[in-house]
């Protein structure tokens, strides 16, 4: 097993008296593990005792927040490249095969791009393999871990991690235009329903193999990028 990813995977799961109680056994786990360096190891450490030493509730309070009513936060991977459009649904369908051909099961409660599922799928998998799928999504952890040092939350040590297990960088174009979409204010309910209502930017072509790969999304990105701005988006699907 890849033990950093599922301490990440872990890490970044809704809190619970379960995950407080475990800093001792993370700390022994990442102690043998050899995809993460020391200093990666430490934030890792320092952010399993943050969410230790709150209470229960303010724990969860602040995850909600920050992940569950903020979208340019979310930890569903497509809602960043896919939003609401239909290639989210074929992406969605590709991933799932993907842990099916692996015999990785899934949680029924969690879509199958939900961030720490998708950690713990590579947590199980050899490491080479694993290390190559976190590549193909690093530009939106490295996303997710720049908006969240601006927020100064110590979330962002978990995103740190994943980016120093993929010993990669992001592709600059596409991180670029993920952190120029705007960002919501989870204060601001209005807002927050204007952003969820609006259709972000949908890449077009169906979602085949490798859909979240790097050279198909660089491909799609200018493509939509091109589009005048007054063109009319992609039909949107909701999910159920």
């Amino acid at each position: 097993m890849n033990a950093s990813l599922k301490v990440v995977s872990l890490l970044l799961s809704y809190p619970t008296t379960v995950l407080q109680g475990a800093g001792e056994e993370i700390a022994h786990v990442l102690a043998s593990d050899r995809l993460v360096g020391d200093r990666q190891k430490f934030a890792l450490e320092a952010l399993a005792a943050d969410i230790a030493n709150r209470d229960i509730y303010d724990a969860q309070e602040r995850y909600v927040l920050l992940f569950d009513r903020t979208r340019a936060l979310s930890l569903h991977l497509f809602e960043h490249v896919h939003g609401e459009s239909r290639d989210r649904g074929q992406a969605m369908v590709d991933l799932m095969k993907m842990y099916d051909d692996h015999g990785f099961e899934v949680d029924a409660r969690e879509l199958p791009d939900y961030l720490p599922m998708f950690l713990e799928f590579l947590s199980v998998i050899p490491a080479a393999e694993a290390r190559e799928l976190l590549g193909q999504t690093l530009h939106i952890i490295s996303a997710l871990g720049e908006r969240l040092k601006k927020r100064d939350s110590i979330y962002a040590n978990a995103f740190s991690a994943l980016e120093d297990i993929a010993r990669g960088e992001a592709d600059r174009e596409l991180l670029r235009a993920l952190l120029d979409q705007p960002e919501d204010d989870p204060d601001d309910l209005e807002a927050l329903d204007r952003v969820w209502q609006e259709e972000v930017v949908t890449f077009g072509g169906n979602a085949g193999e490798n859909a979240c790969g790097p050279d198909r999304l660089r491909t799609q990105l200018r493509a939509a990028s091109r589009r005048p701005a007054d063109a009319s988006p992609a039909v949107s699907v909701q999910e159920a």
